[in-house]
């Protein structure tokens, strides 16, 4: 019996300091305006977060990581920016990573997939930010300053010269750049320029497709016949090689993303499971942490706040995942 009662002690007391060590990140204080997540204290954490996915959430994840490393996280946070399409490969086929970066929402096909994984998966949305998609070409360019949708179209499928477009434009042949089809930048762009037919993109000449949005800046940049896109974070970061076109005459700026005004702007997510939010306290207080300060860096980065509505409901779907763990 007393043998009995010592197991029985012992395994009390192990389970006792799994749970501290799971939640000793959790700060009494609350740093979160909407009041619905706990304070976060890096310091009080450690282990691996795994994320894969959006090239244009990169710059985003990138810099929350850095500064939840300044403040006290000794562990290790992996970014790999491989596109939204593999992000989700590696988080709903294979359960690879922890977090899944997007810059398009979670297709039904990947949620069945992750259905499947053992232990299943069941994708949380989290809503962290908006980007608006820069249409870009060199300083070198003289010529473009705008351009409308059905221009932007024709550029991207049976243009060739750049008088195709409009006839006072050179009659110089028009390169262009698009990130790979992997990306979520790719298929937001097939999706409101060409209604989802990927086609007449991939069948126009002097096309160079690319996962890498820096490969496209320098293709870009290099050329004054030269056209591409991708996200504004990457516009804004070379803005001594890149000008920005307008959009049917708006200009892709906060007040015309606000407005809803921009042609091509779009929401930012990250995506994880419950399952990992609560055998993983380091994914806990990373996304605790993400979705806290997100809107203190995402200007920095170069993108636009998620409406105050979405940021909330993120919030609220991270505090139900975590409920009764804090």
């Amino acid at each position: 019996m007393k043998k009995r009662i010592a197991i029985a002690a012992l395994v009390l007391a192990a389970v006792g300091a799994y749970a501290q060590g799971m939640f000793t990140w959790i700060d009494k204080v609350s740093d979160d305006k909407d009041k619905i997540l706990p304070g976060v204290n890096p310091a009080a954490v450690t282990g691996t977060i795994v994320t894969a996915g959006s090239s244009t959430v990169f710059p985003l994840s990138e810099a929350v990581a850095e500064q939840f490393k300044k403040d006290g996280f000794k562990g290790q946070v992996t970014i790999d920016s491989i596109g939204s399409g593999a992000g989700f490969d590696r988080f709903t086929t294979t359960g690879e990573t922890d977090i899944s970066n997007a810059s398009a929402k979670i297709k039904a096909s990947q949620i069945e997939a992750a259905a499947k994984l053992s232990p299943p998966r069941v994708p949380i949305e989290f809503r962290v930010g908006t980007d608006a998609i820069a249409v870009c070409i060199s300083t070198k360019n003289k010529f473009a300053t705008d351009v409308t949708m059905a221009e932007l179209a024709k550029i991207f499928s049976t243009a060739v010269n750049w008088s195709d477009v409009r006839p006072e434009w050179p009659k110089r042949p028009i390169k262009k750049f698009s990130p790979g089809t992997d990306s979520g930048t790719f298929e937001y762009f097939v999706e409101h320029v060409f209604k989802k037919d990927k086609k007449p993109l991939l069948e126009g000449k002097n096309l160079q497709l690319s996962e890498d949005d820096n490969i496209l800046v320098r293709g870009i940049g290099g050329d004054q016949y030269a056209i591409g896109y991708f996200g504004f974070a990457y516009y804004l970061e070379n803005q001594k090689t890149l000008k920005v076109l307008s959009l049917d005459g708006v200009a892709a700026n906060q007040a015309n993303v606000d407005a809803g005004k921009y042609p091509l702007s779009r929401p930012l997510f990250l995506y994880s499971d419950a399952g990992i939010i609560n055998a993983k306290p380091q994914v806990a207080a990373f996304l605790t942490y993400y979705l806290t300060y997100v809107n203190d860096l995402i200007k920095k980065v170069g993108y636009f706040p998620a409406p105050a509505a979405d940021l909330k409901a993120s919030k609220q779907a991270l505090a139900d995942a975590m409920k009764g763990r804090f």
